[in-house]
C-alpha cells in the first residue's frame, strides 16, 4: 500500500461523516473514500451477524479501491465486526475502529472517575466499552444507557429544537447516569446534539466527542506506520471526481440514495457533498 492511497471510512449511514469531517480538517492532504450503508441503517438494532455480513461486503469495495486504512466509523459496527474485519482484510489494509481511541483517551485522562455512556442498543448491549475499560485496570466506573431514539431523530433533522431537547433531557435524567463526571457520545450522530447535552449538564459534566479523538488517533497511527500522505495541496473543494493533480480526492458513496440523504450531508459534514449511489446488494 502507498501513502497516497485513500483512507476508507464506512458507517451504517451518513452519521460517520462527523468523523470524516474531523479527519479532513486534521489531515487535509488525505484522499478519502466514504461509504454509508443507508440501505441497512440503523445498525443499532441489527444482530451482530447481520452487521458483520454488511461490513465484509463494504470492505470488499474499499479493498478494491486500494484503501490503505479502513476506519469503521460506527460504534455498532466497531463493537460487532472489528475483529472479523481485521482478520478478513489481513495485510491488504490497516483497520481502525472508533472505540479503541476513546478507551485510550479515558485511560489517559479519567482514571478513577465515574463515566457515563450513551449509544445504540447494539453498542450498549455488546458491553464492549465496559470490557475494555475494565481491562485498563484504571479504576474507571462506567454507566451505560441505550438511547435508541437519538440517531433517527438526528437523521430526520430533529435536533436543536424544543422537542429534541425534551428527548435528550429525558434520557440524561435516567437514574443510571446519576453522579457521572463525564459522558461518552458513543454514536457518530451525537456530536450534532452536543450543545443540547451541554445545556442539560450546564458545564457540570465533561462531554467526550469521539470524532476529534478518533481523528487525532488516526493521524498518530498513519504517522507511526509511515502512511501519511505528504503529497498535494490543501483543497477546500469536495467532489466525487478526481481533482486537479496534487489535490485530495474525496468520494462519498451510499448503498441507497435519496435526496433527503444528500440534503443531510451538510449537517454531518459541515459542507455540501455529492453522494453517489453504489448498490452493493444488487
Amino acid at each position: 500500500m502507498r501513502s497516497s492511497h485513500p483512507i476508507g471510512i464506512f458507517d451504517s449511514g451518513i452519521g460517520g461523516l462527523t468523523v470524516a469531517h474531523a479527519i479532513t480538517r486534521r489531515l487535509p492532504h488525505e484522499n478519502i473514500l466514504y461509504f454509508g450503508d443507508t440501505a441497512h441503517l440503523p445498525y443499532g438494532d441489527k444482530s451482530a451477524a447481520a452487521i458483520q455480513a454488511y461490513a465484509v461486503k463494504i470492505c470488499n469495495l474499499l479493498i478494491q479501491q486500494e484503501c490503505k486504512l479502513i476506519l469503521i466509523a460506527c460504534n455498532s459496527a466497531s463493537a460487532a465486526a472489528f475483529e472479523l474485519v481485521r482478520e478478513y482484510v489481513g495485510s491488504k489494509a490497516k483497520v481502525m475502529n472508533v472505540i479503541d481511541p476513546v478507551i485510550d483517551y479515558l485511560g489517559e485522562h479519567y482514571a478513577r472517575h465515574t463515566i457515563g455512556l450513551i449509544g445504540t442498543k447494539q453498542t450498549v448491549n455488546s458491553n464492549v466499552y465496559r470490557k475494555k475499560t475494565d481491562a485498563l485496570e484504571k479504576g474507571i466506573v462506567l454507566h451505560s444507557l441505550a438511547t435508541p431514539l437519538l440517531a433517527p431523530m438526528i437523521e430526520e433533522g430533529f435536533f436543536n429544537k424544543n422537542i429534541s431537547q425534551a428527548i435528550v433531557n429525558e434520557y440524561l435524567s435516567d437514574e443510571s447516569l446519576r453522579g457521572i463526571e463525564a459522558l461518552i457520545l458513543a454514536c457518530t450522530h451525537y456530536p450534532l446534539i452536543k450543545a443540547q447535552i451541554n445545556a442539560y449538564y450546564g458545564g457540570g459534566v465533561a462531554v467526550i466527542d469521539s470524532s476529534e479523538i478518533v481523528a487525532q488517533s488516526l493521524q498518530g497511527y498513519l504517522t507511526e506506520h509511515h502512511l501519511l500522505n505528504r503529497q498535494g495541496l490543501v483543497s477546500n473543494e469536495v467532489s466525487n471526481e478526481a481533482t486537479s493533480e496534487g489535490l485530495p480526492r474525496r468520494q462519498f458513496f451510499v448503498s441507497d440514495y435519496t435526496r433527503s440523504f444528500e440534503a443531510s450531508t451538510r449537517i454531518f459534514f459541515g459542507e455540501q457533498v455529492r453522494l453517489e449511489h453504489y448498490p452493493l446488494w444488487e
